[in-house]
């Protein structure tokens, strides 16, 4: 087993509400020394919510999506607020996005946003047996809702308002823990 790097030194490089860039000075176990950027989060993490209407229907929404400039259609999601579990943030999200909470949840597993340079995770999280209630969001639109099969996740790939890679893996994963092929570890 490969062991990690020593790290000498982090130096803040510049910040903004959300993220900190830092420069990371490592040393790895052959001696080499190296300086590598990240970017650094709150430390609060993330979630991506996979609703399910029914055993094989997902609620989507379809949201401006600032960093591709165009709307994207994608999973509810959001960052996590202070002294929030990720079940309390999920339930918030999907209040405030779609209109609806959850009777249950359950986290399937966490992901890293770009592990080679964020140290952003995002929590997966099944929502299920939904139920009516909205809370205000900090959205500037509303956002529109979109049942899908996961029946036919293939063809919602092929969409070019699809792209981003934490909606698809956790829709890849929700498919699988619900057809019985995944299961969480604890």
């Amino acid at each position: 087993m490969l062991k990690p790097p020593i790290t000498h030194a982090t130096r803040a490089i510049e910040a903004s509400r959300f993220l900190c860039a830092e420069e990371v000075d490592l040393e790895f176990s052959n001696g080499e020394r190296r300086t590598f950027e990240r970017l650094k989060g709150s430390g609060l993490g993330a979630v991506v919510i996979v609703p399910m209407q029914d055993d094989d229907t997902v609620l989507l929404v379809r949201e401006y999506a600032v960093g591709v400039d165009r709307y994207e259609l994608g999973l509810p999601k959001g960052r996590l607020d202070r002294d929030e579990t990720a079940e309390q943030g999920a339930n918030r999200e999907l209040k405030e996005e779609i209109g609806f909470g959850a009777h249950e949840l359950h986290i399937l597993t966490n992901l890293a946003v770009s592990p080679a340079y964020m140290t952003a995770m995002t929590h997966v999280v099944l929502a299920r047996n939904l139920y009516p209630e909205r809370l205000p969001g900090d959205e500037p639109e509303p956002l529109e809702v979109v049942p899908w099969k996961l029946s036919q996740l293939h063809t919602l790939l092929g969409q070019p308002e699809v792209s981003d890679g934490r909606s698809i893996a956790a829709l890849f994963i929700a498919r699988e823990y619900l057809a019985g092929r995944f299961r969480p570890q604890p």
